[in-house]
């Protein structure tokens, strides 16, 4: 190590750096050489620091996301050379503890599937962790308030955890590295969530996150390979000094009620499982192209669902993209980006530097890529999205279905979310994010926000005329409705003819369904050939605002478009009308 310019032999340190506490609290005294996190330099610790732990080297490794062995660099760095080994959970009761106000069981800030898949992935890494003479560490409370205490407690000289690129992740992980180096302890952060450094994405593009998927594709590389299958011993965990480790909860024991579960168990076994599985079909691999998936197919999806495997560590994205490649190289030919299976991979990865790079990723005010559009702030309609009210069967089953199991299809996430926002609400994108991130076992920020910014024209799309049919688009893949009879029982029995129009079925066929429309099953919320037309008319005008204002319109100028655009609606509700008086008239 290079301190400050000092030879590494002298006992004593030079004049300090001033980028953290620890640097400053030096004095001349036998030293040991650490790295300080926040500018990437060695500085001396007084052996007042170390003396405890030169005589053993005590690494903590601190699982968040990365929950699993193979392919993982922090377990790797944790063990290397280490006396012990202390793998730690910490289960924060804000992500777990039930919400009796929240709209469907879960926390308020997390569903119950979610909540789910982790404890069954804490179970199955726990269970790999001691066929390797380990054990998983759960304690239960805030990381930042528990962690810097357990480091003193037991001696630890190496703390290791997955970089995260999250913004609260990012402010969370600041804290408990400034614990860290205040006690002189080395911390090692490897890059292991993504396949790219997002970091080294945006250095190479001159300082900004790439904004087109292509100027993302280029700048890449080559991949690195995964790093195999961790080591085969890992030593043991020891003089816990009483901290206050917990068994791993129930979902029972944390008061939550058994019911219908999302059919995707979480862990890494099962991701092994399922990965393998997808990639058997050699055929179906080299052959996959994104918009041909059908998002309707449901007792067997037709894609990998490695996603939440994947958000939650379950599955090393490296890995994946390394078996991918595999396969594609047995074949004469194969898929391309963006719409293979690497390309799913890549736009992952495309998404997390966006996030990354890009201030107030997760909001439209004070996001530079993000158009400002005066959307609706309409609760009743968001509800009645949310909760399979719309009237329109093919998108109250999808989100039957992410409400029932945590996860949809990308095809009926992409129809959802064009009928909440461009398509026939115009309700706000961050509302529908919200619904998303808590329902969505898969809920990643990055990759759910960039969605969002997508589907709505708010960013990186914006062909905002394209609309996803309510009611044609899920009948070019399931004419028979199966999958609505499936997610919405109260339509089981409506004839082939009306199940994706129900409100125009006879009202003796409605009778003979057991299914009134208005009583049953709701009206249509609005109607799609109007709403469609109103949200084009709103999206060009704020389109024209934006250009006008050079990508920022004012409040003032969004608030003025707002009552002009109600105004328009209101003039053409009220001629509509007349219309029809007249239509009645001249009948009579």
């Amino acid at each position: 190590f290079h301190a400050h310019g000092m030879n590494t032999q002298s006992p004593f340190p030079s004049p300090p750096c001033k980028c953290c506490c620890c640097c400053r609290r030096l004095s001349p005294t036998p030293a040991r050489f650490f790295f300080c996190i926040s500018r990437k330099r060695s500085f001396i610790a007084p052996a007042a620091f170390g003396s405890a732990r030169k005589m053993e080297r005590n690494s903590f490794l601190w699982f968040r996301k990365g929950l699993r062995l193979h392919d993982n660099p922090a377990l790797a760095s944790a063990c290397k050379n280490a006396t012990r080994v202390y793998p730690v959970f910490v289960l924060d009761p804000w992500f777990v503890t039930p919400d009796p106000t929240a709209p469907s069981p879960g926390s308020a800030a997390v569903g119950i599937n979610r909540i789910r898949f982790l404890l069954q992935s804490l179970g199955d890494l726990d269970r790999r962790l001691r066929e390797r003479g380990s054990r998983l560490l759960i304690l239960k409370g805030n990381p930042v308030e528990v962690i810097p205490g357990l480091l003193e407690e037991w001696k630890i000289s190496r703390l290791c955890f997955e970089y995260d690129t999250e913004p609260y992740a990012q402010r969370r992980d600041k804290q408990i590295r400034e614990a860290a180096s205040r006690l002189g302890i080395e911390v090692v952060s490897p890059v292991s969530h993504t396949i790219f450094n997002p970091e080294e994405i945006i250095r190479k593009n001159g300082g900004t996150p790439p904004l087109t998927y292509r100027a993302f594709c280029k700048l890449v590389g080559k991949a690195s390979s995964p790093i195999g299958d961790g080591p085969p011993q890992i030593p043991s965990v020891q003089d816990l000094n009483h901290a206050n480790i917990i068994p791993l909860p129930t979902l029972r024991e944390l008061g939550y009620a058994e019911e219908e579960f999302t059919p995707f168990p979480g862990g890494e076994t099962e991701a092994l499982d399922r990965m393998e599985g997808s990639l058997v079909d050699k055929k179906w691999v080299i052959e996959f192209e994104k918009p041909k998936g059908d998002p309707t197919a449901f007792i067997k999806p037709s894609t990998t669902v490695l996603s939440p495997y994947l958000k939650f560590g379950c599955l090393s994205s490296r890995l994946f993209y390394s078996r991918l490649k595999e396969v594609y190289s047995l074949a004469e030919s194969h898929s391309k980006p963006p719409v293979s299976l690497e390309g799913q991979i890549l736009w992952r990865e495309f998404f997390y530097t966006a996030g990354y790079g890009t201030p107030n990723f997760d909001r439209m005010v004070g996001n530079h890529i993000c158009k400002q559009i005066p959307w609706k702030d309409d609760d009743k309609l968001l509800d009645a999205w949310r909760e399979s009210q719309t009237g329109y069967p093919w998108i109250d089953a999808a989100m039957a279905q992410l409400r029932k199991w945590g996860w949809m299809h990308h095809l009926a996430r992409h129809a959802v979310a064009c009928f909440l926002t461009r398509g026939d609400l115009f309700v706000y994108w961050e509302k529908g994010r919200d619904v998303f991130d808590r329902l969505l076992i898969d809920a990643d920020w990055s990759i759910n926000n960039g969605n969002w910014l997508w589907l709505s024209g708010s960013a990186f799309f914006y062909q905002y005329h394209r609309i996803y049919s309510p009611i044609s688009f899920g009948k070019k893949y399931d004419p028979d409705g199966h999958y609505i009879r499936h997610f919405l029982p109260v339509l089981k029995d409506m004839p082939r003819r009306y199940i994706y129009e129900p409100w125009t079925a006879p009202t003796d066929v409605q009778k003979k369904a057991g299914c009134i429309v208005g009583k049953d099953y709701p009206k249509p919320i609005v109607d799609h050939e109007i709403a469609s037309k109103q949200c084009r008319d709103r999206m060009g005008a704020s389109y024209a605002l934006n250009k006008e204002a050079a990508g920022k319109p004012s409040c003032a100028q969004l608030d003025y478009l707002n009552r002009k655009l109600k105004e328009r609606e209101i003039q053409g509700q009220n001629e509509g009308r007349k219309k029809q008086r007249q239509n009645k008239f001249t009948k009579y």
